[in-house]
């Protein structure tokens, strides 16, 4: 009798065993099947930003998503140095469809990274999904001449992107940048020297060989874009607008680039110490790092107004090529 029921009980157990084998062999066939579509829908949909704007997350060559690969960019940030381009690319990596080269490449621009060729340029890229938009932003594109030609080599399609800001004030930025980078002795002097007596002659005339204020001589470069580009590939950001009202230019840029709209308000917040916008997304927010908005120093204003009363002429010149008028101050 004991013997019976000493039987019977094992069945149960038995019976019980090897349900638990099944189930833990189901749930590991199914979690292996279902691991890499699981890492496609959490990339798509959140579009895993970086740590921070200038630590972009590595992985290491032999390590990729599945089904991704390395494309040659579709989109490229041509410029302007100091008018935005790294909060451009930032925010644009807001949106799903958005991959983006880290760094700067500087494979137009620079002889040594060009004769490596076009496969060491993709190599540069992100892995992508097939309907993502690989885009990388070097600013020295805008003001290299043999640039245009390059890049229309690599892909004559290609949509260019071009972020400008207030001439005068982007080359207050510019004037401010290339001051912090001076540290050497040799250069002290260099360094004492204020805005004011860099931007103008002794005579009073400005200065349009000192480089801040010619690189916001827009319209001599974008000529030469245009020139090998038709007008409807090359976007022109407003980089002004861009800091007081970032959705609206971005919702250009997402039509400009065949993205369905996803970046909102909501992917924003007024960072009042710093002054600027700060990005957000599902589990984070982000601000660009401390050498970004950097306090200009006070200038004169009379010399503000000569300057602005200067490039007049040439934002006219500018608006006229690029069919747009962005209404910038002439005095």
């Amino acid at each position: 009798m004991v013997r019976g029921a000493s039987h019977a009980d094992c069945r149960p157990r038995t019976t019980a065993a090897l349900l638990s084998a099944t189930l833990v062999t189901l749930f590991l066939t199914l979690h292996i099947t279902l691991y890499d579509t699981a890492v496609y829908e959490l990339q798509v949909a959140s579009g895993s930003p970086p740590l921070s704007f200038n630590q972009a997350v590595t992985y290491p060559t032999h390590v990729h998503f599945p089904r991704t690969s390395r494309r040659l960019p579709q989109a490229i940030i041509i410029g302007v140095r100091k008018c935005g381009t790294r909060a451009l690319l930032e925010m644009l990596f807001l949106h799903p469809r958005v991959q983006k080269a880290a760094g700067e490449v500087h494979f137009f621009d620079r002889d040594d990274n060009y004769s490596r060729g076009l496969e060491w340029y993709r190599h540069k890229m992100p892995h992508s999904f097939k309907d993502q938009v690989t885009i990388e932003k070097s600013p020295s594109y805008f003001v290299t001449p043999e640039v245009p030609e390059r890049i229309r080599a690599m892909n004559a399609s290609v949509k260019l992107l071009l972020i400008v800001r207030e001439p005068v004030t982007r080359a207050i930025s510019d004037f401010t940048q290339l001051r912090s980078h001076v540290a050497t002795p040799s250069s002290t002097t260099q360094a004492q020297r204020t805005f004011e007596q860099l931007a103008l002659r002794a005579d009073g005339s400005v200065n349009e060989a000192y480089k801040p204020l010619a690189v916001s001589l827009y319209h001599t470069f974008t000529h030469r874009w245009l020139e090998v580009f038709p007008r409807h590939q090359l976007l022109v950001v407003n980089g002004d607008h861009l800091i007081e009202d970032p959705v609206s230019q971005l919702q250009r840029i997402e039509r400009f680039l065949g993205l369905e709209p996803r970046i909102t308000r909501h992917n924003f917040y007024f960072n009042h110490t710093k002054g600027f916008f700060c990005l957000r997304n599902e589990t984070a927010d982000k601000c660009l790092r401390e050498s970004k908005g950097r306090k200009h120093p006070r200038v004169d204003p009379t010399v503000v107004s000569k300057l602005r009363r200067f490039f007049s002429e040439h934002n006219q010149k500018f608006y006229e090529l690029v069919g747009e008028d962005l209404g910038w101050p002439e005095e």
